[in-house]
Formats: C-alpha cells, structure tokens, sequence
C-alpha cells in the first residue's frame, strides 16, 4: 500500500521561505513521477512541480524561479522548496505520485502566505 506523508507547511510572511517535505511508502520509488499540486480555497487543484524518474522537472509559470522541485531516490522523499513566497501562493499543498496513471495522493499541508 502506498502512503504519502507531507510536512513542512506554516505561516509564513510575503517573501519568505518554507519546504515541503513528503516522504512514501511503497516500492519501487525511483521509478515513478513525483509532483506537488496545490487547491487554495474555493479553486480548483492544479500542478505547481512534476519530477520525473529521470529528475526532469516542469514548474507551473506562476511559481517559475521561484520554487524548486527534488528528490531523493534513497530517502522515498520529494522535497519542494518555495521561495520569495507572495500571498496568492497561499493554499494547501498535496504530494501525488503517479503510478502510470493511477495517482497517490497525500493528505495535504497547509500553507499560508500572510502579513
């Protein structure tokens, strides 16, 4: 059974810093696409990072320079380091692994961006 566990969210002020950690169970870790989505409140989910097997790495535009995505293949974590944080980045943030397709999903941590 996979399970994914995230960490590492809070409040923080315009400009800051925060990482995300999320740390998976199950097999055969490297082998699967890692990413992170957010879902700010009353929004729809959407992509902010993807890391492949290959450590290949797509960033919505919004978080571009801004945010960085890795992974450690020894570990079974993926990390997501967010930086020069602006309040519109304030939402929850979700792992998700995708096992060609069938996607694994953590519970989320909340992240908020506020003055």
């Amino acid at each position: 059974q996979v399970q994914l566990v995230e960490s590492g969210g809070g409040l923080v002020q315009p400009g800051g810093s925060l990482r995300l950690s999320c740390v998976v169970s199950g097999n055969f870790f490297s082998v699967y696409t890692m990413a992170w989505y957010r879902q700010a409140l009353g929004k729809q989910r959407e992509l902010v990072a993807r890391i492949t097997n290959r450590h290949s790495t797509n960033y919505a535009d919004s978080v571009k320079g801004r945010f960085t995505i890795s992974r450690d293949n020894a570990k079974n974590t993926v990390l997501l380091q967010m930086d020069s944080l602006k309040p519109e980045d304030t939402a929850v943030y979700y792992c998700n692994q995708d096992r060609s397709g069938l996607m694994f999903w953590g519970q989320g941590t909340q992240v908020t961006v506020s003055s």
